[in-house]
């Protein structure tokens, strides 16, 4: 069946499914990158230098953030404009979104360099951990380009349809890390370094990949020399829907900053790398709702643009109702079994354990009222809302948490550091039902006169 037939007449349930597991497998791989490196530099070369690369991880986010504004963004208009059949429109997208790509990439590079030393001391790093974090960042910053352009135009790929080769874009990068993590770390003894120099290649293997593929016959939409010329209002629509998951990754980055800055304070070093170790899993937790919303973005994006509002609606219905239960299954083991967890990344430590399976139990308390946030948030971009998208993402990281992290920490000192993370979920999940609700009758209405 033709992929734009697809996606607008086949059954939401199965074709969710479809999406689903190589949407998973992929985003599953995926977060193997850090957390892989955490744990090849917790076990073989020590707790301190596990706390460096957590300093990182905030400068890593705001990376991140950049190829999401832009491959978000344009992996949108590109669902959009197939479901209008407009498909000159949405390869004229694609041909933008990868100028800005390459464009970011130099900006985010050469800031990079500029502001290192100021920008590792207000994201923690200590003269105990900031040798480690240096080593790593020098050699992240060349790469940045090929995590942008890699991340970016995958997405793209997932938006058209390809949910497979996107797949196999991230097995074949992810693997490619994961060979190379023990060779440049244990077998050539680079330490951080080597754990950034797998970084950086796995990163430039998917660069390849990806652009392959869009010269390729598999591809629906091509990238064209014919279509690289800026237009102001592609730009100015891609960076509007890309604006939402760009300000949540910055806002997280500050807020990561903000966090090992009070855990130095009120934990030390180690609780700098306990929190990389509750990223860590809290990354694996939200990439696997991330790989629902993967499979939901184009069926949602295609079916908004041809009208169909009543599939839009049961793929929302599916989309959150897997969240939840997701979010509640990860609960359940982390709770049952946090000191197992902090192990898989350092056997030698007893107070890494014992800050780590604290944090994990404290921190990720609100864990079941994650996962329909996360849909909601995806929801509104998928249909270019990107004002509301914005807000509500924003409400975790930025509006409830952040004063939170001020005033807990006084009452409660390390404690409070954790407890900031659910309050912050609860308060916010209820504004987000509100909107939800909002929409959800919005959509009924339009199903009915459709």
């Amino acid at each position: 069946m033709d992929r734009t037939k697809e996606l607008g007449e086949s059954a939401v349930a199965r074709l969710m499914l479809k999406y689903f597991i190589p949407a998973f497998i992929g985003v599953l791989v995926n977060a193997l990158y850090n957390i892989v490196d955490r744990i090849f530099i917790g076990q073989g070369v020590g707790a301190l230098a596990l706390s460096g690369i957590s300093v990182i991880f905030p400068v890593m986010l705001i990376m991140m953030a950049f190829g999401m504004l832009i491959g978000i963004g344009a992996s949108v208009l590109v669902s959009i404009n197939m479901g209008r059949r407009d498909m000159a429109k949405a390869e004229h997208v694609l041909g933008n979104s990868f100028l800005l790509m390459i464009a970011a990439s130099g900006l985010i590079t050469l800031i990079g360099f500029l502001i290192k030393d100021p920008m590792l001391a207000m994201f923690g790093a200590t003269p105990e951990t900031v040798g480690f974090a240096n080593d790593y960042l020098n050699i992240i910053l060349v790469g940045v380009i090929f995590q942008v352009v890699g991340f970016s135009l995958n997405n793209v790929i997932r938006s058209e349809g390809n949910a497979r080769i996107a797949m196999y874009s991230m097995l074949i990068s992810a693997g490619t890390n994961i060979v190379l993590d023990p060779i440049f770390i244990f077998w050539l003894d680079m330490g951080v370094k080597g754990a950034a120099y797998a970084t950086v290649i796995s990163m430039m293997v998917l660069s390849v990949w990806v652009l392959l593929h869009f010269r390729s016959n598999r591809s629906v939409v091509k990238i064209r020399t014919q279509y690289f010329k800026l237009d102001l209002q592609i730009i100015k629509e891609i960076l509007a829907i890309g604006m939402a998951p760009f300000f949540m990754q910055i806002a997280n980055s500050v807020v990561q900053g903000l966090i090992n800055t009070k855990l130095i304070r009120f934990g030390g070093d180690l609780a700098v790398g306990a929190m990389g170790i509750v990223n860590s899993v809290l990354t694996l937790i939200v990439m696997t709702i991330v790989a629902i919303n993967m499979a939901s973005q184009p069926i949602i994006g295609f079916n908004y643009g041809a009208n169909k509002y009543g599939r839009v609606k049961d793929t929302l219905r599916i989309s959150m109702v897997a969240a939840t239960l997701i979010s509640i299954a990860f609960f359940a083991g982390v709770q049952a079994a946090p000191s197992l967890i902090v192990r898989f990344f350092n056997a030698e430590d007893p107070e890494l354990l014992a800050i780590g399976s604290q944090g994990l139990r404290l921190g990720l308390l609100a864990l079941p009222l994650v996962g329909f946030q996360v849909v909601a948030g995806n929801f509104f971009q998928s249909v270019g809302k990107a004002k509301i998208a914005t807000l509500l993402t924003l409400l975790r990281q930025v509006i409830v948490l952040i004063p939170l992290l001020y005033v807990l920490p006084n009452f409660f000192e390390l404690n409070g550091i954790w407890m900031s993370m659910p309050i912050s979920d609860a308060c916010s999940a209820m504004i987000v039902t509100y909107f939800m609700s909002r929409e959800w009758r919005k959509l009924s209405v339009r199903g009915t006169s459709a």
